[in-house]
């Protein structure tokens, strides 16, 4: 079993800056992707960014140039640094990893962390 444990979220005002961060930890072989999602109230849970093992990086078109990803494979952690924030920002941020083992892949969800900015 793998656990996927966020941390970093809060309330700032517009304009602010947060890190959020998210570490695996359990049977874990190797993990490809990590992500970040968020879903606002009443919306579906969208992507914001992913980034693989190597270092490829995308990110919704709604967060370019504000967000950055990034991730260190030796302690299967991935960081999503958020700088100029909006209120349209605000929702609840979900780490996601894909663990790869011989013969298979499992997809693993955090328990999410929620993200307010204030107007």
């Amino acid at each position: 079993q793998v656990q996927l444990v966020e941390s970093g979220g809060g309330l700032v005002q517009a304009g602010g800056s947060l890190r959020l961060s998210c570490v695996a930890s359990g049977s874990i072989f190797g993990i490809d992707v990590m992500g970040w999602y968020r879903q606002a109230p009443g919306e579906q849970r969208e992507s914001v960014a992913y980034i693989t093992r190597a270092g490829s990086t995308n990110y919704a078109d709604s967060v370019k140039g504000r967000f950055t990803i990034s991730r260190d494979n030796a302690q299967n952690t991935v960081y999503l640094q958020m700088n100029s924030l909006q209120p349209e920002d605000s929702a609840v941020y979900y780490c996601n990893a894909g663990v790869v083992y011989p013969g298979r892949r499992d997809n693993y969800w955090g328990q999410g962390t929620q993200v307010t900015v204030s107007s």
